[in-house]
């Protein structure tokens, strides 16, 4: 057995996973026309399948250890692979809302056999440089995302972003059958029903609000139901999770133990804050780009590659780094790198922007994220036990994941409240030369344009005769300036994973501590 070649086939399902967390963002201006849709809408698209990946994947990690990795990783593409088939013949906002959580299901099953499996093929002096490979993956996936999705759009449809799946999910099925071992150890591990439960609703609880706050005004949702009751109903959720992991008698989703590991600790909040920020970053850019910019979709998609090949040749290198230097710095450094270059992203975001200065900016976030995100798996994974090792997987990407869920939520929140007070006040600025009679309904007509598919295309808002280019022009300004400050929010998440990465130890220490400890699994985890 190959383990490279064992990785190449378990790469193709991580590719395909990390891929469609953001290639649907740039079919966003042509869904929502086509799917008669509204901002709000076409954004749960994305979010639905970032909650059912988050949600199940705890569960998922301890599927793997239980039944063996590679059944449970082919089940997981065989799902993902049908669900984008179905995503690619929906006719409707909804339908496809529903295909894409079974999207994120199938997701979520892959998901931690990935990262587990590279823990078992390769050893530990060889693992930063297997971690760096499929770090690596992951940041190309994201940033190709755009890219095939822009090529796509524009010459075959938006239907192909998920259609295009397809052949290459079936690729990977047949290569994972052939290439990958299938006997791991399994082990007899017990379901925490109690703690799925708990932590499923809580999570959905709160991207439900936090996404929806906007569109319900922040009030009632319906009956008594309020959009502040949700959000504390899924906080509370989430605290009743970590607490019923911490007193369940049996065996945990989520052992607390792991998290007495300094280096698990300080990794998992860097994974969440690079999750939050990576997902989140590409809603306002393209959004940026093809509605205040007016470029095709063809033309976004190819300004996102060099933050492609850039996270594509840092991923590997900073893995292999990782594994002759303290993981710390070159995660540290690959957080910095990723909050200045969306600074600058954010610094440039006018309608007379150069599109090129956007795509040097994206260079340098690209470099960031994929110095960071696999000496970051590095760092976490490192002398944990092999008991522990599908819970520790399980948990670590579910976190990140979350993080993307949340991101993703937060980012739709702020973007969609920001233009809308962009839109309102450049709005009634821009009128205040024109006629009495045509001002109210000039603002009402570009303000409307924020919360429905009007303004997104290439058609201006609609507004009255002779109105055209003022309100296109208005309507880009605002969405620029609400696309500039969304990014800051992403910025400020990543410095505070910064901090987290300062927590971390050097690997030496951690070991010496792992060996001086006598680290307690939960009950049954050896079982």
């Amino acid at each position: 057995m190959n383990p490279w070649a064992a990785l190449s086939a378990l790469c193709i399902g991580f590719f395909l996973i990390m891929m469609d967390t953001t290639i649907v963002n740039v079919a966003i201006p042509g869904m929502l026309i086509d799917l008669n849709a509204d901002l709000n809408q076409i954004t749960w698209v994305n979010s639905v399948y970032l909650l059912t990946y988050a949600v199940p994947l705890l569960v998922a990690g301890r599927l793997g250890d239980r039944l063996g990795r590679k059944p449970v990783f082919l089940t997981g593409m065989a799902i993902f692979t049908a669900a984008s088939l179905w995503c690619g013949v929906s006719g409707g906002v909804e339908t496809l809302i529903a295909a894409r959580a079974l999207q994120g299901v199938g997701a979520a099953v892959m998901a931690p056999q990935t990262m587990a499996f590279i823990t078992t093929l390769f050893p530990d002096n060889r693992r930063g440089a297997a971690l760096g490979a499929w770090g690596a993956v992951a940041g190309v996936a994201t940033t190709v995302g755009p890219l095939l999705g822009g090529l796509l759009v524009g010459t075959a449809g938006w239907q192909w972003i998920f259609l295009v799946n397809v052949p290459i999910g079936l690729l990977g099925l047949v290569l994972t059958v052939r290439l990958v071992p299938g006997g791991q150890p399994r082990h007899n591990r017990r379901f925490d029903v109690v703690g799925t439960l708990l932590s499923g609703l809580g999570l959905l609880a709160l991207v439900f609000g936090l996404q929806n706050g906007q569109h319900y005004g922040w009030g009632t949702v319906f009956g008594p139901v309020t959009v502040t009751g949700v959000i504390v109903t899924g906080v509370l959720l989430l605290v009743a999770f970590v607490g019923w992991q911490r007193y369940n008698p049996r065996e945990p989703l989520m052992p607390l133990t792991l998290f007495r590991r300094r280096n698990f600790s300080a990794a998992t909040v860097a994974a969440a804050s690079i999750g939050f920020a990576l997902t989140g970053l590409y809603l306002p850019v393209t959004l940026f780009l093809q509605s205040a910019l007016q470029l095709s979709p063809q033309q976004a998609g190819l300004l996102m590659v060099p933050m492609a090949v850039s996270g594509g040749i840092a991923g590997p290198v900073a893995g292999t780094l990782s594994d002759r230097i303290s993981g710390k710095w070159v995660v540290l450094t690959g957080f910095l790198m990723f909050a200045g270059g969306i600074g600058a992203v954010a610094a440039v975001t006018r309608p007379d922007a150069n599109p090129w200065v956007v795509a040097l900016a994206l260079l340098v976030c690209g470099t960031g994220a994929g110095s960071a995100f696999a000496p970051m798996a590095n760092v976490a994974m490192s002398g944990m036990p092999p008991g522990l090792m599908g819970a520790a997987s399980g948990t670590y990407n579910a976190v990140r994941q979350v993080g993307s869920v949340v991101g993703i939520a937060a980012v739709s929140v702020l973007l969609q409240a920001r233009l809308s007070d962009s839109l309102r006040s450049s709005a009634t600025a821009a009128a205040a030369d024109l006629p009495p009679g045509s001002r109210q309904e000039f603002v009402d007509g570009v303000s409307r344009a924020g919360t429905s598919s009007e303004g997104f295309g290439a058609a201006p808002p609609a507004v009255g005769d002779g109105l055209a280019d003022l309100a296109a022009r208005t309507f880009h300004e605002a969405l620029a300036h609400a696309a500039g400050t969304t990014l800051l929010l992403l910025a400020g998440v990543l410095v505070i994973g910064s901090v987290a990465c300062l927590a971390m130890v050097p690997r030496d220490r951690e070991e010496h501590r792992t060996r001086k400890e006598k680290v307690e699994e939960p009950v049954g985890a050896a079982r």
